[in-house]
């Protein structure tokens, strides 16, 4: 039975966290209402913008059932010339090893264990997947038409259910009962605030990675003026909410994900800027092809070990190294062969940059300093172990350099075939790392008091604890739905039970 004159869950948020909370909660037959800050032509969250998500996989036939039952001779080819298992054992250790052993252990083993079986259930819900096209990631599959195609499918799905979605309509402040329940939320609407009654309530709406002085505040004063790869919605508002009635903080407050951008790309990202079906849209701005050249700052020097590991588990940090050079920008630098060996992405074809055949004529063109590129690029060349070079950018080749610094641990090869190529990049954020504290059971946020916050669950990059400092490629929307799901169950049981 729905709350007198509410409903039984609100979901705050309508990323691919909050609707998976949304669907879930709904299958167990909770009346839900779904609150989106963004009007509807800008739905869905960051999760508009991408397109993997990552998890575990033993056998060829595991990603086969994730597809469509017509798949095709030529697509499971395509999977089996790129299928390397990756099973919970293997999944656990990258979680631990990219977030340097910070990762909080109950979360991170519930998140393994149910990525598959989270997968199949959004297999069961209609999506599916198709073999990934971008070759500097390790993930075999994508969603079918990325992250657009999902959250469209989403809404779809909660809108033939009759789910109540309610769009221009931000929470600012959570509602709560005598004994500390949470009993909905206060939000503006375009027709002025309202106070909207539930029997439990889903955070799920976002980090704080679109609101500059957050930013700041917890990241660092440079981060500031960083810009966004994705939404401008995502403000703070929900930690901000669940913080002024006690919530404990959770996780890596001062780290974030954020990687190589075209330095030219805008301040943000609009879901309507994706048609949901062009690679070129959502690797636009990207710049992920740096494991296979290398990167230097304005005065022509390395910074950075490009390749300390594979593409996938790299480039989420990649964009704060970025950001501490001079005036936070850096130039990422290919020569012939790479591009001969198809090592840098399509989307570069349409980057800011400049080629020319020479090293001194390139640095002229994008206004760094020639010798000592020059000088640069000679060190790195003789540095090089001696060694075939055929990588997989799936697996670390350890074809590095020795006796420099920063070394180059993988993927090492001299950039001497012009003509020679060079793209200016920026740090641009994804989202951040820090969140709250739950129970990892349920997700049911934690009160500095020691105890459980009534009828109060957060999902998605609400949810603190997993990331610190680095993840995976494709990590952050695997949790989003592992643990959208739970939020989702979780809070329905509450209402039922309440």
């Amino acid at each position: 039975m729905a709350a007198p004159n509410g409903f039984d869950v609100i979901v705050v948020g309508a990323g691919n966290a909050a609707l998976c909370s949304a669907v879930s909660a709904e299958e167990q037959g909770a009346r839900v209402c779904v609150l989106e800050k963004a009007p509807k032509t800008e739905r869905g969250g960051n999760s508009m913008l991408t397109g993997e998500m990552r998890f575990t996989f033993s056998k060829l036939e595991e990603l086969v059932e994730l597809m469509r039952p017509d798949v095709s001779d030529g697509d499971i080819e395509k999977l089996s010339q790129r299928f390397i298992p990756r099973t919970d054992s293997e999944l656990w250790d990258e979680i631990m090893r990219v977030t340097d052993d910070m990762a909080d252990r109950e979360l991170a083993e519930y998140h393994v264990r149910q990525s598959y079986p989270t997968v199949r259930w959004l297999r069961s819900k209609g999506h599916h997947w198709i073999p990934m096209i971008d070759e500097t990631t390790d993930n075999p599959v994508m969603m079918e038409n990325f992250g657009f195609g999902l959250q469209q499918r989403n809404f779809a799905h909660l809108e033939r259910q009759g789910v109540d979605i309610r769009y221009s309509t931000a929470a600012y402040s959570l509602l709560q009962d005598q004994r500390g329940r949470v009993t909905g939320v206060r939000a503006m609407t375009p027709d002025g605030p309202e106070e909207i009654r539930a029997k439990a309530v889903i955070l799920a709406c976002g980090g704080f990675e679109a609101n500059p002085e957050m930013r700041a505040a917890h990241l660092g004063p440079e981060w500031g003026m960083v810009k966004v790869r994705g939404v401008p919605y995502n403000t703070g508002d929900g930690l901000r909410m669940a913080l002024d009635i006690g919530a404990m903080p959770g996780g890596s407050w001062g780290t974030c994900h954020a990687a190589p951008q075209d330095l030219n790309r805008p301040d943000h990202s609009m879901p309507s800027s994706q048609d949901g079906f062009s690679y070129a849209d959502l690797g636009r701005w990207v710049r992920y092809s740096y494991p296979f050249g290398v990167m230097v700052n304005i005065h022509g020097r390395r910074f950075v070990d490009e390749a300390d590991d594979i593409r996938s588990r790299t480039y989420a940090k990649m964009g704060r190294a970025i950001l501490r050079q001079p005036r936070g920008v850096a130039f990422q630098i290919f020569d012939a062969e790479a591009r001969r060996r198809g090592l840098i992405d399509p989307p570069y074809g349409e980057a800011s940059g400049e080629t020319d055949s020479s090293l001194d004529g390139l640095a002229r063109k994008l206004g760094i300093n020639g010798g000592e590129l020059i000088q640069t690029i000679e060190e790195f060349n003789a540095a090089i172990a001696p060694g075939d070079y055929n990588p997989n950018v799936s697996v670390p080749d350890g074809k590095r350099t020795h006796g420099i610094d920063p070394p180059k641990t993988n993927f090492a090869a001299p950039i001497a075939v012009p003509p020679f190529e060079g793209y200016p990049v920026c740090c641009g954020i994804t989202f951040t790392f820090g969140g709250l504290r739950v129970d990892p059971k349920t997700t049911q946020v934690q009160h500095v008091g020691g105890y459980a916050i009534p009828n109060l669950y957060a999902a998605g990059e609400m949810l603190g604890g997993l990331w610190h400092g680095n993840y995976a490629g494709g990590s952050g929307m695997m949790a989003g739905a592992t643990f959208g799901r739970l939020a989702g169950a979780s809070a329905a049981k509450a209402a039922q039970s309440g």
